[in-house]
């Protein structure tokens, strides 16, 4: 392994050269007139994948953006990691608000801003250059490699999930490896090892036929936003559950160990909270922030709209007022499941002057791995080496539902060893990312495939 190591040291200013050429392609998914950037940002992986040894490279296109395959299958006997990542970014608007431009990286403080520096082109790339390293000091990997990477992960991966239906043989792995997600803090080795899932609904309360003026009808009829707001007011007790019926019938609870990991982690709620302008934070009873927020789920109202929001005054009791409401679940809750029991609460709640429609927008189930898994076991490892310091493990409150179509396709445990942070703005000006993380995230990976192979 040292000469791994030394030549990753010795090509790190190589490595950032090319990672900086990666992010100068402005590869936006969700906008049609980047199609061509698309195009160019696929046939970037497939020459680093070709340049870093691996044998075999292919570009499928689909109907939208296309997936890059590549495989090095020499290590008969020894076990197979798929790596995925994305080389899709997001839309950089508001432009006025970067410091510089996003799509020509700069560095400052030693960090590198551009759009995808840590969602997911920096992260991505780690491994592709840990590959790299092993072929150009040992002429071989010490296991069997798979890389899937895509360009669809910022618009749902739409072509990804019916590619893994399609391809379950040449995806044959025993692990997947992720980079997408953040360390704890900066500088802590880390694992995340559980994901919320989604059920997002609609709620829309329909009163009279038509908007009605508030004078000649206030006080005879239900106003559909008074209706909604005292729907929502119900949907939590006054410690804070959630009041659907069965809502809690298949959480799995936390165990023991776990939240001494959490413990080990000493979050410190005060400064959560100061970091988004709050002065007190609220949530289920019995449970700490950071256990509501990765191992309990949740329900919020995301958006509430109806009647007159303009300028000025309009007088009027509308005729309909919507809601949009998700809920967080946690391992082992089904969306489907969920989304049924919430309609008929609301239902229940509703009062027979109005009608109700809920309406099931999207869901995504929750994931988690065994932390005993041999696959985590080599991450943490790997981690704990790289960074010099015992790796921690966290759940992440929110969800990234391509994590749990390889785990239900493929019938493995996923291993997000995520190298960005929170707070490097992902999705939002100014996006950057960790030089030094970067640098550590080849190492760790290159340290993965040696404690894996054993």
């Amino acid at each position: 392994m040292d000469r791994v190591i030394k030549y990753i040291e010795s090509n790190y200013d190589k490595y950032i050269d090319e990672l900086k050429e990666f992010l100068r392609i402005p590869s936006i998914s969700t906008l049609p007139e980047n199609k061509s950037d698309m195009q160019a940002a696929a046939r970037f992986v497939a020459d680093k994948l070709k340049d870093a040894g691996m044998n075999r490279i292919e570009i499928f296109q689909t109907e939208g953006h296309p997936l890059i395959y590549g495989e090095w299958l020499g290590a008969p006997g020894k076990p197979t990691v798929l790596i995925y990542g994305h080389y899709d970014v997001q839309p950089v608007d508001p432009l006025e608000l970067w410091d510089n431009h996003p799509f020509e990286p700069t560095i400052k403080d030693g960090k590198i801003y551009a759009r995808g520096a840590t969602d997911d082109k920096g992260q991505m790339f780690m491994h592709i250059k840990s590959v790299e390293a092993y072929f150009k000091t040992m002429g071989h990997l010490p296991l069997n490699v798979k890389f899937i990477i895509e360009g669809e992960e910022e618009i749902g991966s739409t072509n990804l999930t019916p590619f893994l239906k399609q391809n379950n043989d040449l995806l044959k792995c025993d692990a997947v490896l992720i980079s997408d997600t953040a360390l704890f803090s900066p500088g802590t080795p880390t694992i995340t090892y559980g994901l919320r899932g989604l059920a997002y609904m609609e709620v829309e309360v329909t009163g009279p036929n038509q908007d009605l003026h508030s004078g000649t009808y206030g006080g005879a009829v239900d106003n559909p936003i008074t209706v909604l707001a005292e729907i929502i007011s119900k949907l939590h007790d006054k410690d804070g559950r959630i009041t659907i019926a069965g809502f809690y019938d298949d959480v799995l609870s936390l165990t023991r160990k776990e939240r001494e990991n959490f413990k080990v982690l000493k979050f410190k709620e005060n400064g959560f909270a100061k970091q988004i302008g709050l002065k007190e934070l609220k949530g289920e009873k019995g449970f700490t922030t950071i256990e509501r927020i990765w191992a309990r789920p949740a329900l919020d109202c995301n958006g509430i709209f109806g009647g007159w929001t303009g300028l000025g005054a309009k007088t009027v009791i509308p005729s309909k007022a919507t809601a949009k409401i998700s809920m967080r679940l946690v391992p082992h809750q089904d969306p489907k499941k969920i989304a049924k029991l919430f309609t008929k609460h609301i239902k229940n709640l509703a009062p027979s002057t109005v009608k109700v429609k809920v309406r099931d927008l999207h869901g995504g189930y929750p994931v988690i791995t065994l932390l005993d898994n041999p696959a985590t076991i080599a991450a943490s490892k790997a981690m704990a080496k790289a960074f010099g310091k015992k790796t921690v493990f966290m759940r992440e409150g929110g969800s990234i539902p391509i994590v749990v179509e390889f785990a239900k396709r493929l019938k493995v445990s996923p291993v997000l060893m995520g190298l960005g942070l929170n707070t490097e703005n992902l999705h939002s000006p100014n996006e950057h990312f960790n030089l030094n993380h970067f640098k550590l995230g080849i190492k760790s990976s290159a340290y993965f495939l040696d404690e894996y192979s054993k």
